[in-house]
């Protein structure tokens, strides 16, 4: 017959296990909860950046103001678009929504900054002509002008010109108002392709009958040369891409950085007497996500006053 020393033990070790197996559910429970809300973050993260951050495009809405800008170009609309990317995260659906919301705001001027079609993305003839089509609803009151990013190929050529875009790879236009005054837009083409050349983009500036304070918007993809550019051409306005803001941006830091566009990635810089607007662009390369760098259009008003 146990003691009662024996049997308070016994009675005792029962509550010291009973103790320890309530400790190690709680222990457990919480282990699933940690595990829960892991997943929890991770599906929401994926699901954000893959599938929420890729769609709905902003409309990134800036007034411009320069005392250069003639009276007759007061109010004038710019569009600009930049990095579609077509076959990334954008099809033929996207690109009609794109289409609707460019067309609503009544446009002056739309200007594409490059990469048209992403490079992995084999587009059908089908496609092709679907795309060709959409563009070519895009309207204008002056015109559509576009110049080539590193992505871009031969095929990119045929299709904004059958879209009625004006290329200005290396070139510029003169762009005129009612009353015979004009603003210069000057178009680059690709940095990394190598196949850019300043001289001959800026080269309205080497005619004898040039007029060194005229208003000059440039439109480019990469800006990694900006700064030589500017230390020898004056430009007012820069509207530039490829960057797409970084694309993955955490703390502040982009995670992915694109060539030939390092140095400018957030949206907006002042460079002395140059405004640089840096579009974050519409489709998603590579790993097809976005953190913190939305899709978007540009949309400015300008005006002398």
């Amino acid at each position: 017959m146990a003691s009662r020393q024996e049997k308070n033990q016994i009675k005792q070790e029962k509550i010291d296990q009973e103790e320890k197996n309530t400790k190690n559910k709680k222990r457990v429970i919480l282990v699933v909860k940690i595990l829960f809300l892991i997943a929890v973050i991770f599906f929401g993260a994926y699901f954000y950046t893959k599938y929420s951050s890729t769609t709905g495009i902003i409309v990134k809405e800036e007034r411009i103001i320069n005392k250069k800008i003639p009276d007759s170009f007061e109010g004038i609309k710019i569009i600009q678009f930049s990095d579609l990317y077509y076959g990334s995260t954008i099809f033929s659906e996207e690109v009609d929504k794109i289409i609707k919301i460019i067309n609503v705001r009544k446009p002056d001027i739309i200007l594409f900054s490059g990469n048209l079609i992403d490079p992995n993305y084999k587009i059908s003839t089908k496609e092709k002509n679907k795309l060709i089509e959409s563009l070519q609803k895009l309207n204008a009151n002056i015109g559509k002008y576009a110049v080539s990013g590193n992505k871009d190929n031969e095929e990119f050529n045929a299709i904004m010109n059958q879209s009625d875009f004006n290329i200005l790879d290396n070139n510029y236009d003169l762009i005129y108002s009612n009353d015979n005054s004009s603003i210069l837009l000057v178009g680059l083409s690709s940095l990394v392709n190598e196949k850019r050349d300043v001289d001959k983009a800026y080269s309205y500036f080497k005619e004898e009958t040039h007029n060194s304070n005229i208003y000059t918007v440039s439109l480019m993809s990469e800006t990694d040369d900006l700064d030589n550019i500017l230390s020898t051409y004056n430009t007012d306005l820069v509207l530039a891409g490829n960057s797409l803001n970084g694309q993955i941006n955490l703390f502040g830091h982009s995670l992915i950085s694109k060539e030939g566009s390092k140095k400018y990635t957030e949206k907006y810089y002042k460079i002395n007497n140059t405004k640089l607007y840096v579009s974050s662009g519409i489709g998603s390369p590579d790993l097809g996500i976005r953190l913190f760098a939305r899709p978007s259009i540009n949309f400015f008003r300008i005006s002398n006053k």
